[in-house]
């Protein structure tokens, strides 16, 4: 029986094999050809001659295969020594199937290739290509869909809500921040929404396609911050991987970098921050090597950096690099007029989570108006999600259903501490009782009976005093 040949650990057909398969290949394809090792026609049977429109398939034996069929790989396999197993070939108005093996003697030489014909019209392979490329545009969307998870952003300008004169020149500064490539400083307290600005400038700028990688400097060790931000040569200590570890700015590299706390940085890490940000260049831990990068760094603290500056504790050369557009972002107690629409958006998100449908009414947003929100818009979402989770099964947060919930330990908005005129106790307390009044009957929604109720009196003494009021 004819046995593959075995040449310098590789392995092929020898012409004995071809001929014993021959036969099989031949009848169960639409044509078949062979050449010698100069890529000469020595045989073709008459299903390919009729395929390629020869009458007289004897008179191209012995004739170079590419001027008979110019769209021929042949030679490359002749030359190569490795098939094509599946190739779609045209020819004139014909889209042909084909395979092609080479073929070698004892001592592994190409000595010639065949080729068969396996179809010869693509219909009965439409359902499998349409198949095949259903599942490859599939698998793309899922590349680029987990890629997008993995170093994309979630967040838009959409998401930064507010309409108040501070939200909107929020906006406008991180539109301007998009449209340019520079360092951008985000500056507020916790729970401001330092990171949607700057996933949303992000996903403005020219760099929204590349990777958008955020790093909390708090959270990370001082000891493992190098390693995170510059990553780790081969062996650069004991334990370390052998293989290569990329730190955050090669991740980032193309895209944006986001420092998150970057007044929390140590000093000796501030000083090579700041070479990565004026040359574009890192040097990973324990390599001697300098690798480029080209990355636009949005930095984000809620501390003080210019009293950091003073006391030593942060660098000002790198303070002014990060620097260059500064955008403050104000707590939610200053922008107090934004709770009604930052209400509704988040009570939207907080129902898709559970399931629920969240209204809030004019005296429940009176009510949030009343606390200082030290957490701000974090802390905003966490009381609306337990009154929300906490209330009747209507999804209607009131006054009474928001106060139920306010920490107890926060302060209270208190009147400025500007000096006032001092009133008689009188007319102090009447003003105090109309104001008390007023709010009761806003929760209750204008129903006196329950706004008595809320005040602690009766009902017969609350139109008394109503009457007095009127």
């Amino acid at each position: 029986m004819a046995q593959p040949f075995t040449h310098n650990n590789k392995t092929g057909l020898t012409r004995d094999l071809i001929e014993a398969i021959f036969p099989m290949f031949e009848q169960a394809s639409a044509g078949a050809i062979a050449v010698d090792s100069d890529c000469r026609i020595t045989w073709i049977n008459n299903s390919y001659a009729a395929l390629l429109g020869v009458d007289n398939p004897e008179a191209v034996i012995g004739q170079p295969i590419q001027p008979v069929i110019p769209q021929t790989r042949m030679p490359e396999v002749v030359k190569s020594g490795k098939p094509l197993l599946l190739d779609i070939m045209e020819y004139q108005n014909q889209q042909l199937v084909v395979t092609r093996l080479p073929y070698f003697d004892e001592g592994g030489k190409v000595i010639g290739a065949v080729a068969f014909v396996l179809y010869d019209d693509l219909q009965p392979l439409t359902p499998l290509v349409s198949k095949y490329r259903r599942l490859h545009q599939d698998l793309v969307a899922a590349r680029k869909a987990l890629a997008k998870k993995a170093r994309g952003t979630r967040y838009s300008l959409a998401d930064f809500v507010g309409a108040s004169p501070a939200a909107l020149e929020v906006k406008r500064r991180a539109r301007l921040a998009g449209g340019r490539d520079m360092p951008v400083l985000l500056l507020g307290e916790t729970g401001t929404g330092k990171e949607v600005l700057a996933q949303a400038i992000h996903s403005v700028s020219a760099r929204s396609e590349k990777p958008f990688v955020g790093v909390n400097v708090a959270a990370i060790p001082d000891n493992l911050l190098e390693a995170e931000f510059f990553g780790v040569a081969p062996g650069a200590y004991t334990g370390a991987d052998r293989r290569m570890r990329e730190g955050k700015f090669q991740h980032a590299d193309g895209g944006t970098l986001f420092l998150d706390e970057v007044g929390d940085m140590p000093l000796p890490l501030q000083a090579k921050l700041l070479r990565a940000l004026q040359e574009g260049e890192i040097e990973p831990l324990g390599s001697n090597k300098v690798v480029t990068v080209d990355v636009r760094v949005i930095a984000a603290t809620s501390r003080n950096l210019e009293a950091m500056i003073a006391d030593g504790s942060f660098r000002s050369d790198l303070y002014y690099r990060l620097n260059v557009l500064e955008i403050p972002i104000p707590p939610l107690r200053s922008r107090l007029a934004d709770l009604g629409v930052l209400s509704e958006a988040l009570l939207e998100k907080i129902g898709e989570g559970l399931e629920l449908r969240g209204e809030i009414t004019d005296a429940g947003i009176a009510a949030l108006g009343s606390y200082d929100w030290p957490g701000n818009i974090r802390e905003l979402q966490n009381v609306l999600e337990r009154a929300l989770t906490m209330g009747e099964e209507s999804g209607v947060l009131d006054a009474d259903a928001i106060f139920k919930v306010l920490p107890r330990t926060g302060n209270r908005l208190v009147p400025s501490l500007t000096p006032q005129p001092v009133r008689p106790l009188a007319q102090t307390l009447a003003e105090a009782e109309a104001q008390a009044i007023e709010e009761a009957l806003v929760a209750s929604r204008g129903n006196r009976t329950r706004a008595a109720k809320l005040l602690g009196i009766s009902r017969s003494v609350l139109y008394e005093k109503l009457a007095r009021l009127s």
